[in-house]
């Protein structure tokens, strides 16, 4: 069976608003997990599907921004995949090498994934999504603070 174009579209729509979370979740400290997963309970039983590890990816890097790409060095990542009680998988990675936290988080997707759940998660995530928003400003108003605006005086030619 075909599905139709607004089923594509709310499919892509689903998977965007996923990553956004998992990104997140990757960006947030053990704490905040940890209390997020806390305001959440109770939570179902988690199992591993595999046990939560510790690994190397490669950065890549590319010159000029949009150049030929090189390999820029490695970073250590972990990784957790897990599944509730009731049947939802969950995976989460996290650069470092809190493998506590990566659980936690693959925990938070799996809940995140239960329509019924998504409200409270998104709710139990709010102080974090509220951090990293402030940050960002504070970021963006630091570089604004030096940028410096150039103009050129038009020659008189007549």
């Amino acid at each position: 069976m075909q599905s139709s174009p607004v089923d594509s579209r709310d499919g892509n729509a689903s998977h965007a608003a996923r990553q956004g979370v998992m990104a997140l979740m990757a960006r947030a400290e053990r704490g905040e997990l940890d209390g997020a997963l806390a305001r959440l309970a109770p939570v179902p039983a988690a199992s591993d599907l595999k046990p939560p590890e510790v690994g190397l990816v490669m950065l890549r890097g590319r010159t000029g921004g949009d150049g030929a790409p090189f390999n820029l060095g490695e970073a250590t990542v972990a990784r957790a995949a897990i599944r509730l009680e009731g049947g939802a998988s969950g995976f989460a990675y996290r650069l470092g090498r809190d493998v506590k936290a990566a659980r936690t988080a693959a925990i938070l997707d799996a809940l995140w994934q239960d329509a019924a759940r998504r409200g409270a998660v998104e709710e139990a995530l709010a102080p974090l999504r509220a951090r990293l928003s402030t940050e960002a400003a504070t970021v963006r108003a630091e570089t604004a603070a030096t940028k410096v605006d150039f103009f050129t005086l038009v020659r008189g030619e007549d």
